[in-house]
């Protein structure tokens, strides 16, 4: 044996190229959990560092937003929300969305905001974009205790809803928005090292995205046709959706409608991936 291979045999980890694109090194993630958690409690910490009311801001900002929509989509606009009451409606969609779309934004700078410590050490990159999803399922929890709070309110002044049986399902439905969100922030990370146009796009993107997602109304508005169905190729609309009907029994929720969100979800993950795998071998050299 050379010495080459005698060396070789002593090291603990051995970096090698990748062959096949979509790699998800869950064994080496895995290893690399406490450096996920540090990183969830530096996002944690710095997110809302040196303000006034600091973790607070996780409530306030799905209060004052309900507080709006309800003030101007039914008040106003007179949008029906199928008897459920207003803030509970747009509450709904504001949590579900917030966390979405704040693992979007979170995982869509990856290889930008982490440039300078990509070049430096080695670690798998996944573990920044998991890291962005657990940070955010913290605001998440806190937001859906704000929500069952004004939820127990309204039922306790017997307003029409129901709960029951069906929210087995929250569980299924976080799994996909993290995974979407996951999957989207991807792809865009990937893209966004080549044209920084995309980063700049991206908030008014993601606006657009919610006013498309029955965030502000219910899927019933939506006339039957080809808009009609280009809404159920958005898997947030039938996550809200599913997640209204969970908590409340009113939503326009089918296995049909599911099974395709499901579908589109899956595929938005697997190019998210793959195109973050690909990018990540020359990323260094990029930025």
């Amino acid at each position: 044996m050379n010495l080459d291979q005698t060396e070789k045999n002593t090291w603990t980890t051995v970096i090698e190229p990748r062959v096949s694109l979509f790699h998800v090194p869950w064994k080496e993630i895995w290893e690399y959990r406490e450096l996920i958690m540090r990183m969830v409690h530096r996002d944690y910490v710095s997110r809302y560092k040196q303000t006034f009311f600091g973790s607070l801001w996780y409530l306030l900002q799905p209060l004052f937003t309900s507080l709006m929509f309800t003030l101007v989509f039914s008040n106003i606009a007179k949008i029906s929300t199928g008897g459920i009451p207003p803030m509970l409606f747009f509450m709904a969609g504001t949590v579900c969305w917030g966390y979405f779309s704040a693992c979007v934004t979170g995982t869509a700078t990856t290889f930008i905001s982490n440039s300078s410590l990509f070049d430096k050490v080695y670690f798998p990159r996944l573990v920044v974009p998991i890291s962005q999803l657990i940070v955010n399922l913290v605001g998440f929890v806190m937001q859906m205790a704000l929500f069952l709070g004004f939820y127990v309110w309204y039922a306790w002044h017997g307003a029409p809803i129901s709960m029951g049986w069906r929210i087995i399902v929250l569980p299924v439905l976080l799994i996909q928005m993290g995974a979407l969100g996951l999957g989207v922030g991807c792809f865009v990370s990937a893209i966004t090292t080549r044209f920084r146009d995309l980063q700049i796009l991206l908030t008014f993107f993601i606006q657009l995205w919610m006013y498309g997602s029955c965030v502000v109304y219910p899927l019933s508005l939506v006339p039957p046709g080809p808009i009609h169905t280009l809404y159920l190729l958005n898997p947030m609309v039938s996550v809200i959706e599913a997640f209204r009907y969970a908590f409340m029994g009113q939503g326009t929720v089918t296995l049909f409608e599911v099974s395709i969100s499901f579908v589109v979800s899956i595929i938005t993950i697997f190019v998210g991936v793959l195109l973050f795998n690909k990018t990540e071998r020359h990323c260094v050299d990029i930025l």
